[in-house]
């Protein structure tokens, strides 16, 4: 297992810097928020692209993939009834998939509630839109390389797609090896009938879940809040989980910078008392 950092929480630092602390704090890797990288991250040229990945290796680190793909540019939806909103929403999506398999990226993660809401008069054709997206963006990120994650989303953030099992059988249906679902510590916990270690156990074994990303329901990096993680980190052992584990605070308590530092000591220290 190697711990991320998603990059916005020291998104007011230039690239390079947020690279070097990430580093020296321990992180192995830093999951990148295409917004902190402009409006039109997806459309990067080359050279910018070559001189991301470049910082990141300067200073020791990887990228480890993309997530909130699709917060900007504005006025982008998987389930709009609007045939060019979905259309310029592909054109995003596979922009940020190339984006992620030129950054030595793994793993995309489509969370992104307010982008996938289902239109109030037309919810049944709105899901077939959003699993149609999701079934071209498959296979777009099978041709790259990399794999690409439907994240479930706690109510009342997200108005469907909740649980994990919800998720899984989107990619079940579909069946492509570049799709999978993830786990969301924070919206686990507030959506899942069992722990979160549990629904791990559960689902671990499948081959379906390919990402985590760890934080509290109080929405603070883990640590700061009710949540236990020894058995969540237990549970990723115990069933020889090999992915990135990335910090996503969303409340960054004192600060980002501390908020980081706080998280990997947290869990280093669990890791290392599980040894």
């Amino acid at each position: 297992m190697r711990i991320a950092l998603c990059n916005e929480v020291l998104a007011p630092w230039p690239f390079a810097r947020q690279c070097e602390w990430a580093a020296a704090l321990g992180y192995e890797g830093l999951e990148l928020a295409p917004f902190t990288l402009g409006d039109d991250a997806w459309k990067l040229p080359a050279a910018e692209r070559a001189a991301l990945r470049r910082a990141a290796s300067d200073a020791g680190i990887a990228i480890s993939g993309l997530h909130w793909l699709l917060r900007q540019p504005e006025g982008l939806s998987i389930t709009s009834p609007d045939a060019t909103v979905r259309a310029r929403t592909l054109e995003v999506l596979r922009g940020l998939i190339d984006l992620c398999a030129d950054l030595g990226g793994a793993v995309l993660v489509h969370g992104s509630p307010a982008q996938r809401r289902l239109p109030a008069d037309d919810e049944a054709a709105g899901r077939e839109r959003a699993i149609e997206t999701f079934a071209t963006v498959a296979a777009h990120a099978q041709a790259a390389g990399v794999t690409y994650c439907i994240e479930p989303l706690a109510a009342p953030e997200a108005d469907f797609l909740h649980t994990v099992a919800e998720a899984a059988a989107v990619v079940q249906a579909i069946d492509r090896p570049a799709l999978r679902t993830m786990l969301d510590c924070c919206a686990a916990a507030r959506a899942e009938a069992e722990s979160v270690h549990e629904v791990l156990a559960r689902w671990l074994p499948t081959g379906l879940l390919a990402h985590v990303q760890v934080n509290d329901p109080n929405l603070r990096g883990p640590g700061q809040g009710a949540v236990g993680f020894a058995d969540i980190l237990r549970a990723l052992r115990r069933h020889g989980y090999a992915g990135w584990i990335a910090v996503e605070p969303f409340d960054y308590h004192p600060d980002g910078p501390a908020c980081a530092a706080r998280a990997i000591g947290y869990l280093k220290g669990l890791l290392e008392a599980l040894d």
